[in-house]
């Protein structure tokens, strides 16, 4: 049986590999997470990423920049590891921390991981529509605005 080898990334090579296409601010003004990811507990962040931000306590599909939602539940993130104590709301309050000049070496590395893993569902965007048919697999983009990627491919 032929064995496969995965080459291991050090910790220097995964900041290296980090390169979101939208800041936190970006994201907050197209419209993530029904605009309630931090629900209005906002204090932590810079007040210029709030000025034009797509905010709400509450979870609003309408606040979505596809109006769709898209991802998993809370719960589910939990189930699966991927919540750490570091960051209880998830990837985008780890981003956000990490844009801010944070780090924790270990805690980026897997979060770092799993944002170049998604990089799989522009790749389904690009091979399944058109080029700026933005109808097309809105959950999706959705889903990558969510990761700081462009979904206006």
């Amino acid at each position: 049986m032929k064995k496969i080898y995965k080459k291991k990334i050090s910790n220097l090579d995964v900041y290296k590999i980090f390169k979101p296409d939208l800041t936190p601010k970006k994201m907050l003004e197209l419209g993530v997470f029904g605009g309630s990811y931090f629900g209005l507990n906002i204090k932590e962040f810079p007040k210029s990423w709030f000025k034009n931000a797509k905010i709400s306590k509450n979870f609003d599909v309408n606040l979505n920049r596809f109006k769709v939602k898209s991802g998993l539940s809370r719960d589910h993130w939990i189930e699966k590891g991927w919540i750490f104590k570091e960051d209880p709301l998830g990837w985008f309050q780890w981003y956000c921390r990490f844009y801010n000049g944070r780090r924790i070496p270990k805690i980026d590395e897997i979060q770092i991981k799993r944002w170049k893993n998604f990089k799989r569902h522009v790749l389904a965007i690009k091979k399944n529509c058109e080029e700026g048919d933005l109808s097309c697999r809105k959950r999706q983009r959705q889903a990558i605005l969510q990761w700081a990627y462009n979904p206006f491919i």
